[in-house]
């Protein structure tokens, strides 16, 4: 019970990052059209919105890394959160998932996708790529 408060006030603690090698992270996997939309809106946001994103080597989905916990509550249409049960990115490294690779690799972008941020931006993507898709 302790140190589950200890973990929690760790990741909460503003000077450690939302996903720490030590925690690992969940990703959020999206089809690749969607992903690169939201990749736009979030880059083109205030500050450092955006956080490591892989491709899988198909280019068919996009994974955004989030914190550790984000896949417990998610409920996005459309996409699917994981569990990866690895630790965070480093500075130089091999993408955790096999068959995959980095769009943005750590080190280029925060640790991890703030969820609520990652949510609106997926949901703005997919209202662009809905009007597009409707002036065919």
């Amino acid at each position: 019970m302790v140190e589950a408060r200890m973990e929690t006030s760790r990741i909460n603690d503003p000077r450690t990052p939302p996903c720490a090698p030590a925690v690992g992270c969940d990703v959020v996997t999206v089809p690749a059209r969607q992903g690169l939309e939201a990749v736009d809106i979030l880059r083109r946001g205030p500050g450092d919105a955006v956080g490591p994103v892989l491709h899988d080597d198909g280019g068919d989905t996009l994974g955004f890394l989030v914190p550790p916990g984000t896949a417990a509550a998610w409920d996005m249409p459309g996409s699917t959160c994981t569990e990866t049960g690895r630790p965070g990115p480093t500075l130089a490294p091999k993408p955790p998932l096999a068959g995959s690779d980095w769009l943005l690799p750590p080190g280029e972008a925060d640790l991890a996708t703030d969820p609520a941020v990652l949510r609106e931006a997926l949901g703005e993507a997919a209202r662009m790529i809905k009007a597009a898709d409707s002036c065919r």
